[in-house]
């Protein structure tokens, strides 16, 4: 695909990258979403304090911001993957994660442990969605 058929997203509804890469990109009918972190896109703070219920929720309103930037909702959401610190975190974060993407066809996922994370958070996830 001709990089003149990309798009960057960038919305204010959600953090400014933290490094030197998009918020999304728009490649024809399929919306690539980065990783999103819990920071409040007002003033790049960190939300949550280490609260992985609030740090989740955050995570989940910045990557809904972004879709929405990118002409997309959760149900077009084909893929996801979820970053933990710590997977004892794994029950809390999928009963946050299955009240926005717990539908009939919930998008494939992937959910991993990693030895840390940007600016201390606790959770980070991506995502891929199908404008089609």
């Amino acid at each position: 695909m001709p990089t003149s058929n990309l798009k960057a997203i960038k919305t204010s509804s959600a953090p400014s990258p933290v490094g030197p890469y998009n918020q999304a990109v728009l490649a024809g009918e399929w919306v690539f979403c980065s990783g999103q972190i819990p920071l409040n896109p007002e003033d790049g703070s960190m939300v949550g304090n280490g609260d992985i219920t609030k740090e989740t929720t955050q995570v989940i309103n910045n990557l809904i911001s972004v879709l929405n930037a990118a002409g997309a909702d959760v149900m077009q959401v084909v893929r996801t993957t979820i970053y933990l610190i710590d997977l004892k975190d794994f029950e809390i974060v999928n009963t946050i994660y299955a009240k926005t993407f717990g539908k009939d066809v919930s998008p494939a996922r992937a959910c991993v442990q990693v030895a840390a994370l940007p600016k201390g958070a606790r959770v980070e996830i991506d995502c891929v969605a199908w404008l089609g």
